[in-house]
């Protein structure tokens, strides 16, 4: 059974024929302190999509410091998740297969006991991972998902805090502490202020001048649950974790309530799993004194972690330099579109429209086009709404929550023309009113250029269009003067209208 090397120097993992996998799922066995966890992704590449995630609450490294073992239950659900895991992988017909143990594994006296118990179940080898390379690995995940990272890089799981800077698509010094939220119940015996001390001599290390102003992304299941309670506590309009963002007085104050509750306080909010609740109040602690104990002005989630960092090492440089919005929107557009390549003519066709636009507004108007033809199969009624829903909640990357609803909005008004957006859809209050008035006229560009080409490749290239201070002018020649009858000359006048501008039609 191959398995993925992670090593800084890795090459490309191997397929049972010696060959790169990347046409057959790819699975990931990531065995926690906390959680045992078990992803099969489609494909070894940039973007790729997750035909399986299930996770087991396991507690392997539960009173660990007061044992000074691996608990045994918490071993016994282990390995029955990882014989579940293993027949998963089985059906599912995955060849290249991966398997790590972090934090509990690595320091338990019983650690390579168990180990070599769950490799027997699992079928294949488990790698244990140092702190340092857990560290990096996890930042790696979070570049994978947030390009361009610049801050420090921080996972929380059950046994171990692992810190890294990232910066410019790379990785710094890794730095590893050992109070994740299980470990710390036990070295603090319930005492809250003990754990707080026991944090603030660990951190005594960090070199907070290179934080300041920076961001701290948040990686790892009890973050994730934090984050969950504060959208609940703010009435966050999108339900979406990754690369959701929390300004530092806002983090610092949650926390501090946080680490003071109690476990009926955390069931009563409904958010939050049981098995979670536990270590909650830990991880609001841990959060609470990096936060005092560095200058970073926000915390922003990342859903990408130690996972995707083991894939996203592992790829070819082109490949890891793909931007993963354009490739997740890519494929949509692949698998969902009428005709894949009028994305491309559309996005050419209607750069006239779009002067002086900056890169990153540029890459936005690109996602726009590729997914602007995701709603042809829809009931007339639901195009709108439905393609715009899809979008924004869809498990892309490399785009903050304004970017998506900016996107999601534009492909709403693909659709629906220059009708009001419903004021009950709470995620278009994301965007500005600037950022409302771009999405409307990237969504009537989109709508006027199917109006003229009905999604056929080389048909928008026959029809120029161009802007006067004035005027849209869309030159059409002679001999397809039939093409400008309805709908054409009503949506030009609706994108014209949103530039500031009359729109014309020129015939010859």
């Amino acid at each position: 059974m191959p398995a993925f090397d992670t090593t800084a120097d890795a090459k490309a993992p191997q397929t049972s024929r010696g060959q790169r996998g990347r046409g057959g799922p790819v699975a990931i066995v990531d065995i926690g302190s906390n959680s045992v966890r078990l992803v099969v992704y489609e494909s070894f590449s940039r973007t790729p999509a997750v035909m399986h995630n299930e996770k087991a609450i396991c507690a392997i490294g539960r009173n660990m410091v007061s044992t000074g073992r691996l608990n045994d239950e918490g071993i016994a659900l282990a390995i029955e998740a990882l014989a579940r895991y293993r027949m998963i992988a089985d059906a599912l017909h995955v060849d290249l297969r991966e398997a790590v143990a972090t934090a509990a594994a690595r320091d338990a006296p019983n650690g390579d006991e168990f180990v070599r118990k769950a490799e027997a179940v699992w079928g294949g080898p488990i790698r244990i991972l140092s702190g340092e390379e857990e560290a990096r690995v996890a930042a790696e995940g979070v570049l994978s998902g947030i390009p361009d990272a610049d801050g420090l890089a921080a996972d929380l799981g059950g046994g171990s805090l692992d810190m890294v800077p990232v910066k410019n698509g790379k990785t710094g010094e890794a730095l590893t502490f050992p109070f994740g939220p299980l470990r710390l119940v036990d070295l603090a015996k319930g005492d809250a202020d003990r754990a707080r001390d026991i944090v603030d001599e660990g951190l005594a290390q960090l070199q907070n001048s290179a934080l300041k102003g920076r961001t701290l992304y948040a990686v790892g299941g009890v973050w994730r649950s934090f984050a969950r309670v504060d959208m609940e506590d703010v009435g966050y309009p999108l339900h979406v974790l990754h690369n959701y963002e929390i300004p530092r007085p806002r983090a610092l104050k949650l926390a501090r309530v946080v680490s003071r509750m109690g476990r009926k306080s955390i069931d009563k909010m409904g958010v939050i799993s049981r098995r979670r609740a536990e270590a909650l109040p830990y991880g609001a602690i841990v959060l609470e004194r990096l936060l005092e104990a560095s200058d970073v002005d926000r915390v922003v989630i990342s859903a990408f972690g130690l996972r995707e960092g083991l894939l996203h090492v592992q790829l070819p440089a082109e490949e890891r330099a793909k931007d993963p919005l354009i490739e997740f929107a890519a494929g949509v557009n692949r698998r969902q579109s009428r005709v894949a390549g009028h994305a491309g003519e559309l996005f050419e066709w209607m750069e006239p429209l779009f002067p002086g636009e900056s890169d990153e507004e540029r890459r936005i108007r690109q996602a726009v086009c590729l997914f602007s033809d995701i709603g042809w199969r829809r009931h007339p009624d639901d195009r709108a709404l439905g393609a715009f829903n899809q979008v924004v909640t869809a498990p892309f990357a490399g785009a903050s929550h304004r970017a998506r609803a900016l996107i999601a909005t534009a492909i709403f008004h693909r659709y629906s023309g220059d009708e009001d957006f419903p004021r009950g859809i709470a995620a278009h209050d994301l965007l500005s009113e600037e950022d409302g008035a771009r999405a409307v006229r990237l969504g009537l560009a989109a709508r006027l250029g199917f109006a003229l080409s009905v999604s056929a490749l080389g048909e928008l290239a026959k029809d120029r269009i161009r802007m006067t201070p004035t005027r849209v002018l869309l030159e059409i020649s002679r001999r397809r003067e039939a093409i400008s009858g309805e709908p054409v000359p009503k949506r030009l006048g609706e994108l014209a209208q949103s530039l500031g501008r009359k729109g014309e039609i020129l015939i010859g």
